[in-house]
């Protein structure tokens, strides 16, 4: 079998509980990456300007991150856990139902606010709860959890492409040359950098004509599924009071009776084990008192990795195309557009190939051999960085590389801690901030020394990470 029977008889109890979380890093991935191809049809949409509409960009990150950090407090109770997942995936469906009602810029941002908010929600409660059901087995269903974000990643986009206008957004007053920019902004815009968009000046006068509308709806629909997923358990499990006590059915009550009796353990449902609250709870929490430094160390030493490994994937996925297009590797418009989708699809299928891997190997070593390689690529893009052949097998090996790497490392932290205190919470709200920040400062040094300090940029993000990540390994062996 590619798993034991112990794995397999874990699965079948809580099958349900794992293929819910699974489904809910679904929608999370949709929301990633619809934006990018469709930014320039929701500007004709709200007839707003370049710089008007990139405050959307912000607005998602700015509130996924305040989602990550107060997601926490909604893991009280198996009851207000579910009851927030469904809440927050049944908002990303309703936003996607009103984007095409939103012709004002700032109601945009706003929609897209509000699905940060859940989008950082689903982060922190699906990491944690399965963290909670599986504790020291729980590394092979995190792979699996991070393989649906990627799959929804690839999957809006190809939503969207069929309705995407491949011409001026105005009727009457466009141009050939309005249509040309047009073009170039959309791959720009589909892996390189926002804050450049000033440059570019596209007509507003006229009819508006856009069918983006119906990528949306589609992906609503798509996501509907989800919400009902969550409902469903929480029906079966009987838990209709939200964040109210609850009681696990007579059944599980024996089981767990006989796991605390087996293992001293509490149940991993109990609100008061494991400590996973929200961020700010974490730092009130009285029982910090007395511990020793190497749990802070693992705690602020694995958000500090994550923040440089997510900081990697949010500049390479948003620059590698302008790097491309730029001197001296000067590729094509359209070959170069291909490169954020191959990014994109190695992190998907190296996530899938995690699954078993982390079932046979520990996740220390997955993580060595992870950083390593992100290391190494960046070092061979870097001598060939005249190679276009190269830089697309680059691309794809430095996705592979980064899969893994924040299930790796959730599954690695609290394993070390034997799953208490806050660890989880603090990874999902470093990997956030690392995305949003690095990319922004990626962007600025790009734009002020070149292209070529792009490879630059991440080859020192590598290099910082792996150093941190050595200092990981330092405070586990510290650590008592």
């Amino acid at each position: 079998m590619i798993v034991n029977e112990r794995i397999w008889t874990l699965f079948k109890r809580n099958w349900q509980h794992t293929l819910t979380y699974w489904s809910v890093f679904f929608s999370f991935g949709l929301c990633i990456a619809f934006l990018g191809p469709t930014i320039l049809d929701l500007r004709c949409q709200t007839q707003s300007t370049l710089q008007e509409i990139t405050c959307v960009f912000f607005s998602q990150q700015f509130c996924l991150l305040i989602g990550s950090s107060v997601g926490g407090i909604f893991k009280r109770t198996l009851a207000c856990a579910l009851s927030a997942l469904f809440v927050s995936t049944l908002l990303i469906s309703v936003v996607f139902a009103i984007m095409p009602l939103c012709h004002n810029v700032l109601l945009l941002a706003v929609a897209m606010a509000v699905a940060g908010l859940a989008m950082g929600v689903i982060d922190t409660i699906a990491n944690v709860q399965l963290v909670k059901t599986y504790q020291k087995d729980s590394a092979i269903f995190l792979q699996a959890l991070h393989f649906f974000i990627g799959l929804g990643a690839l999957l809006s986009p190809l939503i969207a492409d069929p309705f995407l206008s491949d011409t001026n957004c105005v009727v009457g007053n466009g141009t050939g040359n309005g249509t040309r920019e047009l073009d170039h902004l959309r791959n720009t815009l589909t892996g390189g950098p926002v804050h450049n968009l000033s440059k570019y000046h596209l007509p507003m006068e006229g009819e508006v004509v856009t069918q983006v509308s119906y990528a949306f709806w589609i992906m609503a629909v798509i996501n509907l599924p989800v919400p009902i997923a969550v409902f469903a358990l929480i029906q079966r499990e009987r838990l209709t009071v939200c964040c109210g006590p609850s009681s696990p059915r007579l059944l599980e009550q024996d089981e767990l009776a006989m796991k605390a009796q087996g293992t001293g353990k509490q149940d991993p449902n109990d609100s008061d084990s494991g400590g996973h609250g929200d961020l700010f709870g974490c730092c009130r929490n009285d029982d910090l008192h007395g511990l020793p430094l190497s749990f802070f160390g693992v705690h602020i030493l694995g958000g500090m990795v994550l923040f440089m490994t997510d900081g990697i994937i949010g500049a390479y996925a948003g620059f590698v195309y302008t790097y491309a297009v730029a001197p001296p590797m000067s590729l094509p418009h359209k070959t170069a557009g291909y490169l954020a989708s191959v990014f994109w699809a190695a992190i998907t299928a190296g996530r899938l190939v995690s699954i078993p891997l982390s079932y046979r190997v520990q996740p220390v070593y997955l993580l060595i051999v992870n950083m390593v390689g992100v290391i190494v690529t960046m070092l061979l893009l870097l001598v060939f960085h005249m190679d276009s052949l190269f830089l697309f097998a680059g691309t794809f090996l430095l996705g592979l590389c980064l899969s893994s790497v924040f299930p790796c490392m959730v599954a690695y932290t609290e394993d070390i801690l034997e799953y208490r205190g806050c660890v989880t919470t603090v990874l999902v709200t470093g990997a956030g901030m690392g995305e949003m920040v690095l990319q922004v400062l990626v962007g600025s040094i790009i734009h002020s020394k070149g292209s070529y300090s792009f490879l630059l940029c991440d080859m020192i993000m590598a290099c910082v990470g792996f150093t941190l990540f050595f200092g990981l390994l330092i405070c586990h062996h510290m650590h008592r």
